[in-house]
């Protein structure tokens, strides 16, 4: 479905000569590379002039990266001259930097070193000055940035340090603070280090850290203080705040026992406030509410008042809601929803429809909610993208995009993606806007939604939710008697359709699968080759979307939650007694989670209207009932 394309530039993308290179062509550009590679440079040389293809700068690339000499100092120079912020110029401007780090030649790296968060080379770059006789004071000024860290440095940072330290740049304050990072967070093992560089005295505050770092009821110990100093109190208020999350009892009986020990200072107890909150709302401590009116109003943010509200709609303090929202600026459009809803319970319904009315129109979960509570049509609200066909053509003749759409048909996805960041955010929006549609036209999903979000031009729908792999998305949805508008759903808000996501957890594909699940499902192994390959993945994950559905009784609200955080913790999550589904969404204690079913219904509700389907699906949760 491009009808959009037609309407936006249809004169300008008929008459442009798209350049499209034959498999003969990308032979000829990998063979290129492969000879860079072998370092042979007459070869190289050759192979490189005899070639015609957009991605020609990155057989030069090859070469200087894995073939750094003197002798190409020139040829590397204008390379880097040339490709001067681009992806390609990385690279080979590392290698280079390395290549004279070990040949010793401190002033060519001065002149060809750029700011890098390589911290090797950093101190290297610090060090060569210092050697050719820079400023003392100047250079080791910067040193202690990079030595006041929670993690082990370099050993090319040694011979820095070593002068830094000597000239009195090592204070109690700089060890203390290093160590504070690599306790809270940081490498836990640098404090055997960093324990011999504190006074005799205080040795033991490294080990009272690494004792509450790797098991926070230690804080609770309230023998272990043995000053009551600042850092002590420190430590405690480090060890509170994690224990809250495990031991909610001991953390509270711990904290009312340590107030009587340490003059805590207003920012720690203010600290402690806001985490103990968090923690016990997240956990429906019966104490949340204690802790959430302790939070000063300057302190609480859109997390927090998350589960403020939270709070008051499990225990349904309506009241307390009004009270919460009423008169604050800039309602989120959830705020606006809940608020309304207060009213409602309170037979205030006259206040509630104003309210539901105001958001009744915005393309979003609450508004497809609001819509739903008032019996008003579904609207898109989605706009024409008008860009001039001139525009369009200009951008796909820019070298990043063109070396950008090779790499993508050479499925050098990470490649493609780096040209194509570096093609946007050195644009204007409305060469944004072009690349988008360029993108748009070969299918390049996610490149375009990023693109779109980038400039917030949230009101192109049909971009930002195309209709990608629409031909698997069908088939294997009718196959699995899943909806269709509900699997595509899934995809957009899992991967933005890109078929090579790989999440943290390795997750991979469309549909973000992990091999066990897909083994699962499919009773045998699935290669992860296999998952990144679109109609496999798809096939799989509308099994899943199937399977999930089935154990859920048929609820697909459910299922889809059960997609992001599984399913035995969703059931560990319904309540006892009947409640409705909306609030049940409300009152997912992962935030993840419960921002992953408001996004898909919202999503699915677009695909729905976009597949030209009658009817508000968010509006289905309205007369839904979980648990009981």
């Amino acid at each position: 479905m491009k009808s959009w394309i037609l309407q936006v530039a249809a004169t300008g993308l008929a008459a442009m000569s798209w350049f499209s290179f034959a498999s003969s062509d990308h032979e000829a550009f990998k063979q290129a590379e492969r000879i860079a590679w072998s370092g042979n440079y007459s070869a190289f040389t050759q192979a490189l002039n005899q070639l015609d293809h957009p991605l020609k700068p990155y057989v030069e690339m090859a070469f200087y990266e894995r073939h750094p000499r003197l002798k190409y100092e020139q040829k590397i120079a204008h390379f880097l001259m040339v490709y001067e912020s681009t992806p390609l110029e990385w690279p080979v401007r590392e290698s280079w930097l390395k290549y004279l780090k070990r040949r010793g030649k401190k002033a060519l790296f001065i002149d060809y070193y750029q700011p890098s968060s390589d911290v090797e080379l950093q101190c290297t770059y610090l060090q060569y000055q210092l050697d050719l006789g820079a400023p003392k004071n100047a250079i080791l000024d910067q040193v202690s940035d990079l030595w006041v860290v929670g993690q082990s440095q370099p050993r090319a940072c040694n011979s820095i340090f070593e002068q830094w330290q000597q000239a009195g740049y090592l204070t109690d304050e700089r060890v203390w603070a290093r160590i504070t990072k690599a306790a809270q967070g940081g490498q836990v093992s640098l404090l055997r280090y960093l324990k011999t560089l504190l006074p005799k005295n205080e040795a033991y505050l490294a080990d009272l850290y690494t004792t509450v770092r790797r098991d926070p009821s230690a804080s609770a110990g309230l023998y272990r203080y043995k000053t009551r100093s600042e850092k002590e109190a420190q430590i405690a208020v480090y060890g509170v705040r994690r224990l809250i999350w495990r031991d909610p009892k001991l953390a509270l009986k711990a904290w009312d026992k340590l107030q009587t020990m340490f003059n805590f200072t207003e920012q720690q107890t203010d600290s402690v406030a806001y985490r103990f909150a968090l923690a016990l709302a997240s956990k429906g401590h019966p104490e949340a509410k204690f802790w959430l009116n302790k939070v000063k109003p300057q302190k609480q943010d859109a997390k927090l008042r998350q589960w403020m509200m939270s709070n008051m709609l499990k225990e349904q303090d309506w009241s307390g809601i009004a009270a919460l929202f009423t008169g604050m600026k800039d309602l989120s459009h959830g705020q606006t929803y809940w608020l309304a809803y207060s009213y409602a319970q309170r037979g205030e319904l006259d206040k509630a429809n104003q309210l539901w009315q105001q958001i009744a129109g915005e393309r979003d979960y609450y508004g497809f909610l609001a819509a739903g509570r008032l019996g008003l049509d579904i609207s898109l609200n989605q706009k024409s993208l008008n860009v001039p066909p001139s525009l369009v053509a200009k951008v796909s003749e820019a070298p990043g995009f063109k070396r950008a759409k090779a790499l993508y048909e050479l499925e050098r996805y990470t490649s493609a993606r780096r040209e194509w960041n570096y093609l946007t955010n050195t644009s204007s929006v409305a060469e944004k806007l072009a690349a988008s549609i360029l993108a748009a036209e070969l299918d390049w999903y996610d490149s375009t939604i990023y693109t779109l979000a980038q400039i917030q031009a949230w009101d192109y729908v049909d971009l930002r939710f195309p209709m990608a792999f629409e031909k698997y998305f069908s088939r294997y949805s009718k196959r699995n008697h899943v909806d269709m508008a509900w699997s595509i759903a899934i995809a957009r808000r899992e991967s933005s359709f890109a078929p090579d996501a790989r999440s943290h957890a390795n997750a991979y594909g469309l549909m973000q699968l992990l091999p066990s699940t897909a083994r699962y499902i499919s009773k045998q192994r699935v290669s992860k080759r296999n998952l990144l390959q679109p109609a496999t993945n798809i096939r799989l994950g509308t099994d899943y979307l199937e399977y999930l559905k089935k154990k859920n009784h048929g609820n697909e609200m459910l299922a889809t939650a059960s997609y992001n955080a599984g399913y035995h913790r969703i059931k560990r999550w319904l309540p006892d007694e009947a409640m409705p589904a909306e609030l049940w969404i409300e009152l997912i204690p992962y935030r993840e989670t419960r921002d992953y079913v408001k996004n898909v219904f919202a999503y699915r509700q677009v695909y729905h209207t976009r597949l030209g389907r009658e009817g508000n699906i968010v509006a289905q949760l309205l007369d839904m009932q979980i648990g009981g």
